[in-house]
């Protein structure tokens, strides 16, 4: 149970530090490009593989990793997540399976997000 609060504190930080940098980027940048879940999403990534890097130097133990990762980039932003997962599959050459893993994410992942979208909509 400790466990999952570590990861619920994580979360909860990481989707104010979202919710913050998206305050910022709707002040400062005018425009419709998404420049704040951009800028999220390739920040949650550098994080996640540091974080993952140090963990691997055992310069992390179990329940740090379980806040900065889980907790953290997962309510950041879950992208680090999957691309980190992507690069396990590159690193253990499981490059048709990383490649799978992506095409299907991306093109079905939108695909379900409209799908959602138009159930949403004809209710």
């Amino acid at each position: 149970m400790q466990q999952f609060f570590i990861v619920g504190i994580g979360s909860f930080l990481g989707g104010g530090l979202r919710y913050l940098i998206s305050i910022f980027f709707n002040q400062k940048v005018n425009g419709d490009f998404p420049y704040a879940t951009l800028s999220v999403n390739l920040l949650g990534c550098l994080l996640i593989g540091l974080f993952y890097g140090l963990f691997e130097k055992s310069l992390i133990n179990n329940d740090w990793k379980l806040f900065l990762t889980t907790g953290l980039c997962g309510g950041f932003t879950t992208f680090s997540s999957f691309s980190n997962e992507s690069l396990e599959l590159f690193k253990q050459g499981n490059i048709m399976s990383m490649l799978i893993y992506i095409l299907i994410s991306i093109i079905i992942g939108i695909t379900l997000t409209y799908a959602g979208y138009l159930m949403a909509k004809s209710s």
